[in-house]
């Protein structure tokens, strides 16, 4: 009955202070813990006196802080949820009440409504022994009434339902006393009701039981084997029944806590003390240690903001297993370590430009769990923006405007909070929020220019993009989004729109129609920008269009009027003078500018000699005198060009009848269609005459140069050649008997190079003759044979190898003289002297033409080769070869070549040294030169170059 009416007590005094919450605009709870998620713990909108709307409207939400949120709002009920299973015991450990402490807030305008949550216990533990068994070793000699200190149980419950006795089983030799202690617990003590007696019983089992007072009644049990031992029969003293020390939190592992003390009257190991602790929470025996001379030494990490102070239940223990207990009471000092922490409650990311003064845009929570000045904040935000901070209570700050807002301005702000504590040193914290200005349709569009001018060129394709108007709006979003309309307006009657268009988002004007500049040249009109704001901002820009001409009109002649029925004739006088005015083209072009431009032209005419057209003004003019030979119909034709581009044009055509009387003009007139046959023709066999013509040159230039080219390599094979130093003679040259008589007359076309380089040759010829070729600077002579025709086409010719003969031959004693006198040997020319003996000028010019070309031949092929050039090539084999250096002369050498071959070999070896000329070239009297021909005096000049 007594409990009973203990709850009701409870339930009348929890609803008495859920009313009173509900009143001041605070709401208290009282829950059991281990509800399922999702268990009602309260109607928050009833008992804070507000609607559903209100919630929906304020979006309201729960504030925890850094803590875990086990408790969750439904807004569509108004009524507080369990959001996750609650235990309390590891929620709040020993300490009562448990209360979960958060806040629920709301928006427009920002409201706080703090909220208070009870956790009742309930019978979820049992108690727990951290040891299964406890041992002792107790002398025989123990007195009645000794204590052992036992290890307490652990139950996480509190109340009722927490531990509530002890029992042991069985109580023949012990028996429990239990000791209440400060801190609401109990010390467990066995003892020694009954003496030992270690032959009787040496080893004692005993059962600890541990029970709550819940419902049901939870237990738990630890072991006590008690071993009976001799001698000792003095318990250990401490010196002080509770102990009490400080350490600063944060200390360094191995500090120095207290040091404590116990004594034992046995002597000898009986006597010997050791030290343990005797709690049984993990958390006080891994902190602390005790060595055995009694110091308390820090073994882990202790913060204030954890735990603010320390109880250990410490046992001094003898060998003989007899004990003593005590108590340290540790207090923890606070040290500054910890910075603020602020945690924002509720803000707005935005708030309108035109927002009154004062309206808040945050609400700020700011904690610090150091102790008294370490833990006292302040709060400040940087200088210069249109934001104040306030204290509202209980470590809340709230965020107020405190002037007027321009988004066009300052389109946000970044609010940083510093909070600091009051401690040496002092830690802050800092939190940087930014605030949005949101936009207000305040500023009209305004366009880039206060004007527009823009062109287009006429003939263009409908829909064709002109240009684009452009106007800003300093507002955002929305409010800055401008539409382009375009205002009707009329153009030539007819409104503007079926000229251009304007996009209205972009813009861009287009043109709807294709242009005539023939027909419009400018028009003009407005375009409207407005803004997408409510109401609408607007402003207006006028646009002007102008059409450029393009050239697309050709020109017309406007005289003399072509039609295909009819065709005008022009009247020329035979006696018409130069200059003489026939007639004038007229032409006009609609186009403008240099479109318009007009040039003329004579394209065609049958006599171009006759007519000229002026450039500029079209007029046809005589350009000479005309003749009685000039055909009567005269057909011109003339083109008329403007200056576009592409420039156009038009042709006209012109007859012209010249003719003194009309009827002489008449009859030619009416052939006209075969005069233009005929000249068609015409004009086709000419240029095939053309082309025939050109042709055939083109080869015969192409034949040419190959002839030239062929003669080049021929004679630049014969002078690159490795001539001998001794002239060469045909095999059928003998000496017979040594009389150096030759069988045959040879004639030999011998070719004399005027240009080595060029292979043009000279070939001089002297009828049947032989020519004497003398050289007055040497006393010898030197023959040359020149044929009349080749000695290929002979009917002896050396291809045959006939035998030599004798029918022309010279002795040595023959050979001519200087200058062929009367005293000299005679020439013998087969079986007489020369019929017409040359005089001496001709062979001066003969001998001196020689000497060019031996020497020009020396110093194109080398000392010692001589310059000839024949186009007799025999074919011979040795048998038939003779000795070609008998009876050989060389000019400059007085010496005579004889049959014997050492001797020949000799001899000319002698001459060939003779002949060539000296190291030191001594001065000589220079002969009378021949007359030089242009190919010899080139010769000359080339020679001295090198």
């Amino acid at each position: 009955m007594g409990k009973g009416r203990t709850m009701k007590r409870q339930v009348v005094l929890l609803i008495f202070v859920l009313l009173l919450s509900s009143v001041m605009g605070q709401a208290r709870y009282s829950i059991p813990e281990e509800m399922a998620k999702g268990s009602l713990v309260g109607n928050i909108v009833q008992d804070l006196g507000l609607d559903l709307k209100r919630l929906m409207s304020g979006n309201a939400r729960i504030y925890t802080g850094d803590s875990i949120q086990y408790i969750e709002l439904n807004r569509n009920r108004g009524v507080l949820l369990v959001r996750e299973k609650i235990d309390r015991e590891a929620l709040c450990r020993q300490t009562t009440p448990c209360a979960l402490h958060f806040k629920m807030t709301l928006e427009n305008p920002l409201q706080l409504f703090p909220v208070t949550v009870e956790i009742t216990d309930i019978n979820d533990n049992a108690p727990v022994f951290t040891k299964d068994e406890r041992r002792f070793e107790i002398s025989e000699t123990a007195v009645i009434g000794s204590k052992f200190m036992l290890e307490k149980a652990i139950d996480s419950d509190i109340g009722l339902n927490g531990l509530q006795r002890y029992t042991l089983k069985p109580t023949d030799n012990f028996m429990l006393k239990l000791h209440a202690q400060s801190d609401g617990s109990k010390k467990v003590e066995m003892i020694l009701q009954k003496p030992l007696d270690r032959e009787k019983q040496e080893h004692i089992s005993l059962v600890l039981t541990a029970e709550d007072g819940g419902e049901p009644q939870m237990s738990g049990t630890m072991q006590i084997h008690v071993t009976v031992l001799d001698a000792n029969d003095n318990a250990p003293i401490f010196s002080k029944p509770v102990y009490k020390a400080s350490i600063t939190e944060n200390s360094a592992i191995g500090s120095l806590v207290t040091k404590i003390s116990a004594s034992d009257a046995d002597k000898g190991s009986n006597g010997e003390v050791t030290y343990v602790i005797g709690n049984n929470l993990a958390s006080v025996s891994t902190l602390f240690q005790i060595n055995s001379e009694g110091d308390v030494i820090l073994n882990g990490p202790i913060d204030y903001e954890k735990e603010k102070y320390y109880h250990v239940d410490i046992e001094a223990i003898d060998l003989g297993g007899l004990s003593d207990s005590s108590k340290i009471i540790i207090d923890v000092i606070d040290v500054n370590d910890n910075s603020p922490v602020i945690n924002v409650i509720s803000k707005s990311d935005s708030v309108p430009e035109n927002s009154v003064q004062n309206t808040v845009i945050a609400l700020l929570s700011v904690s610090d769990p150091d102790s008294e000045l370490n833990g006292k904040v302040h709060c400040a935000i940087e200088e210069n923006i249109p934001i104040t901070i306030k204290f509202a209570s209980n470590n809340d700050y709230s965020l107020l405007t405190d002037s007027e807002l321009d988004r066009e301005r300052a389109s946000e702000y970044n609010i940083t909070v510093t909070c600091s504590d009051e401690g040496v040193p002092s830690l802050s914290s800092s939190v940087t929020l930014t605030l949005k200005i949101s936009d207000v349709n305040d500023n009209p569009p305004v366009f880039e220019r206060s004007s527009y001018e823009a062109s287009i060129v006429e003939n263009n394709t409908p829909g064709l993009s002109i240009f684009a108007v452009k106007a800003g709006d300093t507002d955002w979003n929305q409010n800055a989004r401008v539409s382009y309309i375009l205002e009707d307006s009329p153009v030539n009657g007819v409104p503007v729109s079926s000229y251009v268009s304007v996009s209205a988002d972009s813009g861009i004007i287009h043109a709807v129609r294709s242009f005539d500049y023939e027909q419009i040249k400018d028009f003009h009109f407005r375009v409207k920008a407005q803004d997408g704001g409510s109401p609408p901002l607007s402003s207006n820009v006028t646009v002007k269009i102008l059409i450029q001409d393009q050239n697309d009109n050709p020109p017309q002649v406007l005289y003399p009027v072509q039609t295909g029925g009819s065709v005008v004739y022009e009247m020329v006088p035979r006696s018409a003078d130069v200059g003489y005015l026939v007639t004038k083209v007229v032409a006009v072009d609609v186009d403008s500018g240099q479109n318009a431009w007009l040039s003329y032209k004579l394209q065609k005419a049958t006599d171009r000699a006759l007519f000229e057209v002026g450039l500029q003004n079209g007029e046809i003019r005589t350009i000479r005198q005309v003749s009685d030979k000039d055909p009567v119909k005269q057909i011109l034709t003339v083109i008329v060009e403007d200056n576009g581009q592409p420039s156009r044009s038009a042709t006209v055509t012109v007859t012209v009848g010249v003719a003194d009387s009309f009827p002489e003009a008449l009859s030619e007139m009416s052939d006209f269609a075969q005069d233009k046959e005929y000249d068609d023709n015409l004009t086709f066999y000419l240029v095939l005459a053309l082309a025939v013509v050109s042709f055939l040159f083109i080869t015969c230039v192409v034949v040419i140069i190959s002839v030239k080219i062929y003669r080049w390599r021929q004679s630049r094979i014969l002078y690159h050649s490795n001539l001998p130093v001794i002239p060469y003679y045909p095999p059928r040259y003998s000496d017979t008997l040594g009389t150096g008589t030759l069988q045959h007359v040879y004639n030999y076309e011998v070719c004399r190079t005027t240009d080595s380089r060029k292979s043009d040759c000279k070939f001089g010829r002297a009828g049947s003759q032989n020519v004497l070729i003398m050289d007055p600077s040497s006393t010898g002579t030197m023959q040359r044979l020149q044929s009349e025709k080749n000695i290929l086409d002979e009917p002896d010719s050396p291809l045959e190898q006939k035998p030599p003969n004798n029918d022309w031959r010279f002795n040595q004693g023959q050979r001519p003289g200087p200058s062929g006198a009367t005293g000299g040997p005679e020439v013998a020319m087969g079986t007489g002297p020369w019929p017409q003996p040359p005089t001496e000028a001709e062979q001066l010019q003969a001998l001196m033409a020689a000497a060019n070309e031996v020497s020009e031949a020396t110093a194109t092929l080398g000392p010692g080769t001589m310059g000839l050039s024949t186009r007799y090539s025999p074919q011979f084999t040795l048998q038939h070869v003779p000795d070609y250096r008998q009876n050989v002369y060389i000019p400059g050498s007085t010496a005579t070549l004889t049959s014997n071959p050492q001797q020949q070999q000799a001899t000319a070896q002698q001459a060939a040294q003779q002949a060539l000329p000296p190291p030191q070239v001594s001065v000589q009297p220079e002969p009378p030169k021949a007359a030089q021909t242009p190919a010899s005096k080139k010769k000359s000049t080339k020679k001295e170059k090198k």
